[in-house]
C-alpha cells in the first residue's frame, strides 16, 4: 500500500469529474498520479471538505461522520483496494468499540469520508502500477483548478443540494 494525498478535483476534456491521488512520499521526477473518475456531487463533496466550506445543511457524507463521531467510531483508514474491469473499488476501516470493521466502498465516497476525518488513504500498489499515470501537472495548475472549484463552491445555489 501507497499513501496517497489528494491532488486535486478536476474536470476532463469530456466535463466528466475526475480525482487525482498523488503519493506522499514519492520524489517529484518519480511520483504518479491515480485518477478516478467521480460524480459531480460526490467531487463537490470531497471539494467542500478539503476547501473547509460551509454548506447550510450536512452533505451525506458529513452525515456519515456525524453518526460515527456520535457512536464513538473512528475511521482509521481508507484504502483503494483493487481496480476490475476498470472499476474502483475501496475500503473504510472503522473501529468501534475497540472492534476493527472493513466496509466495502466506492473511492469516491471513501475519500471523502476520509477529507472529513482526516483519516489517511492509501492506494494498493497493484493499482497505482496498473491505472496510475506520470505526473505531469504543475503546482500552478493544479493550484488553477483548485481555484476554479472554489469560485463554483462560491457560487453554487443551496437549494441545488435540497432534496
Amino acid at each position: 500500500m501507497v499513501q496517497v494525498r489528494v491532488a486535486g478535483v478536476a474536470l476532463d476534456a469530456t466535463g466528466q469529474h475526475v480525482i487525482l491521488l498523488q503519493p506522499i512520499d514519492a520524489l517529484p521526477t518519480e511520483s504518479r498520479l491515480l485518477p478516478i473518475w467521480i460524480g459531480a456531487m460526490e467531487a463537490t463533496s470531497i471539494m467542500v471538505a478539503i476547501e473547509g466550506a460551509e454548506t447550510p445543511r450536512p452533505l451525506t457524507h458529513d452525515l456519515l461522520r456525524t453518526m460515527l463521531e456520535t457512536l464513538g467510531a473512528t475511521v482509521e483508514r481508507v484504502e483503494v483496494t483493487r481496480i476490475d474491469d476498470g472499476t474502483f473499488y475501496a475500503e473504510i476501516t472503522v473501529n468501534a468499540a475497540g472492534a476493527v470493521h472493513r466496509i466495502d466502498a466506492r473511492p469516491s465516497d471513501a475519500v471523502a469520508l476520509a477529507s472529513r476525518t482526516a483519516a489517511p488513504i492509501f492506494v494498493a500498489d497493484e493499482v497505482l502500477e496498473e491505472a496510475g499515470v506520470e505526473d505531469v501537472i504543475t503546482e500552478a495548475e493544479a493550484e488553477a483548478d483548485v481555484e476554479e472549484f472554489s469560485k463554483f463552491i462560491d457560487e453554487v445555489d443551496p437549494d441545488d443540494f435540497k432534496e
